[in-house]
């Protein structure tokens, strides 16, 4: 995927808030971690522990400069549902290390990642760090069900007036919900009403984008999240298998846009031979109906998704304390497992 520009300055609506709920996007920070700490990162018994490692100071940093009430990491329990596969096949075919009959396939991983995957599991366990996933679903679609559980749950704060107002200033007890991704795929959620912003970790910690609706503007061109979902059906991307449409690239897609509001309205225009699109452009996006037909089920994440409910606090001490120092002696993980500590503590 294409990175954003060099992040700007913080505006105020994008600065850290108290009392708010960071959603992580789980692999995403886990291959990151991977990629980005040397593999000389290792247990006492020599196996590789970089990705655990680079994930829990990934949370350390976050809950310290982000401060949040209520931290979840969120799970891929599918990295490529049938439903997504099912309206375009290609989508993340070329991912596929394995077919496996009866299953979309088994995702390509390095083995070094696959055997950290489980520690990882025990060590959020053990801190007392709710994970959820959720069959048929990938993370995003567990991120985009809990971002609209909120959401509703803040309506309803403003409709008793409690927690945020009308003019958007926030109670004591209610922060921003921030998503924490090097996937562009979740700008879809950014929201100022609520509000939900993206933390886009492309590039790193250290440069952390902040994106909003007013960043969404500045980079795309596009006004709100669904306006971005809208876009990225019409642009495709070729890292997920999704094809677009054949010569409207992102600057078009916003154009079209601007013009007529969302895509079904595009396609209204389209159907009916409105003279705002160019031939060309009518011929192309005629030649992608059967795609367009679908790409939005593909393109944009579920907000439906069956989730349990599950405590979120940022844990006040370990869930089992036994495990936890269990598991940093035998993974080398102790002084990772003290940042992860000291954050939680910042914050209480």
């Amino acid at each position: 995927m294409t990175d954003p520009a060099t992040p700007a300055p913080l505006r105020d609506t994008q600065l850290p808030g108290h009392g708010g709920l960071l959603l992580l996007d789980s692999a995403s920070q886990y291959f990151r971690a991977f990629f980005g700490v040397p593999d000389s990162v290792k247990a006492p018994d020599g196996t590789p522990v970089n990705a655990v490692r680079g994930f829990l100071d990934t949370i350390a940093v976050l809950v310290t400069e982000r401060r949040p009430a209520r931290l979840v990491a969120c799970w891929d329990d599918d990295w490529r549902p049938a439903f997504r596969v099912d309206a375009i096949p290609s989508y993340k075919a070329h991912r596929v290390a394995t077919e496996v009959p009866g299953t979309t396939g088994v995702e390509e991983v390095p083995e070094a990642l696959l055997a950290q995957v489980p520690v990882i599991v025990e060590v959020l366990a053990a801190l007392g760090i709710a994970r959820v996933g959720c069959p048929g679903y990938e993370a995003d679609d567990v991120i985009g069900t809990l971002v609209e559980r909120e959401s509703v749950r803040r309506r309803a704060l403003r409709e008793a007036g409690e927690g945020i107002g009308a003019s958007g200033s926030r109670g004591p007890d209610v922060g921003p919900v921030e998503v924490v991704t090097g996937d562009r795929d979740l700008f879809q959620l950014v929201d100022d009403d609520v509000p939900v912003r993206v933390l886009y970790t492309a590039r790193g910690l250290k440069k952390l984008d902040v994106v909003d609706v007013e960043r969404l503007a500045e980079r795309y061109g596009v006004t709100s999240g669904q306006a971005y979902a809208d876009m990225a059906a019409l642009r495709g991307d070729p890292s997920d298998g999704l094809p677009g449409v054949a010569g409207i690239g992102e600057k078009t897609a916003a154009g079209l846009l601007a013009r007529y509001g969302d895509l079904a309205s595009i396609l209204r225009a389209r159907d009916e031979g409105d003279p705002g699109l160019s031939p060309t452009q009518r011929r192309r996006l005629t030649e992608a109906a059967d795609y367009l037909d679908v790409a939005p089920l593909v393109v944009q994440v579920a907000r439906d998704a069956p989730l349990p409910a599950v405590p979120d606090d940022v844990p006040s001490a370990p869930a089992d304390p036994a495990a936890l120092d269990a598991l940093a002696s035998r993974w080398g993980l102790r002084s990772s497992v003290d940042r992860v500590l000291e954050a939680f503590a910042s914050v209480r």
